[in-house]
């Protein structure tokens, strides 16, 4: 519990400060309200379905990455400033770090749903499916940013974040794909000890 309860403290004072003088608000708001939407959601499912300490903290990360976009705009994140720079880079390239993480982190929150339901019972589909949930994920996200794009006008360029480059939509996914395939490569054997560590416990 102190776990969550620090990552909590820390995701609030990131928001906090999120908010103070955003480059813009109504891109502040498109940013962050994944990242809120998702932490409340699992408060108020806390008590039924406690996931593993290292998807709380893959949680937190990817948070922490929704709320510094929403507060500079993915185009406009100093540090990806310096990296487009000095590597020569024609963008900032802060939002493909996003779309990584989000293959990445929901790739494992479906692993431990999946597992732990015992929806998927021969595991050597498993990995195969994760992908497939991570990338539905990244499609559908793409499909939320057309849609703020065609319907707020300039108001929704910051959130589309393409920055000129006319396969964003395209490597965004991709980059998503990646990220789900490197969680499985990384994490799934700590993820594994952790999910029979909380099963045992319960």
């Amino acid at each position: 519990m102190k776990l969550i309860y620090t990552l909590l403290g820390l995701s609030l004072l990131l928001l906090i400060w999120s908010a103070i003088n955003p480059y813009d608000y109504f891109t502040w708001f498109l940013e962050v309200l994944p990242a809120v939407l998702g932490v409340l959601l699992l408060l108020f499912t806390f008590n039924r379905f406690r996931f593993t300490n290292l998807v709380y903290t893959l949680v937190f990360f990817h948070a922490v990455i929704l709320i510094i976009g929403g507060h500079y705009t993915y185009a406009e994140v100093p540090l990806f400033d310096w990296i487009q720079q000095y590597f020569g880079q024609s963008r900032n390239n802060y939002d493909k770090l996003g779309h990584f993480a989000q293959g990445f982190v929901p790739a494992m929150i479906a692993r431990e749903l999946l597992l732990r339901k015992a929806v998927v019972l021969k595991t050597s589909w498993l990995k195969f499916i994760v992908v497939c949930i991570a990338m539905a994920i990244s499609v559908a996200y793409e499909f939320v940013e057309w849609a703020v794009s065609l319907g707020t006008g300039e108001g929704g360029d910051s959130f589309l974040g393409t920055q000129g480059y006319i396969w964003d939509t395209q490597s965004d996914m991709l980059f998503a794909t990646i990220g789900a395939i490197m969680a499985l490569l990384i994490f799934s054997p700590r993820h594994s000890h952790q999910i029979k560590n909380i099963t045992t416990e319960a």
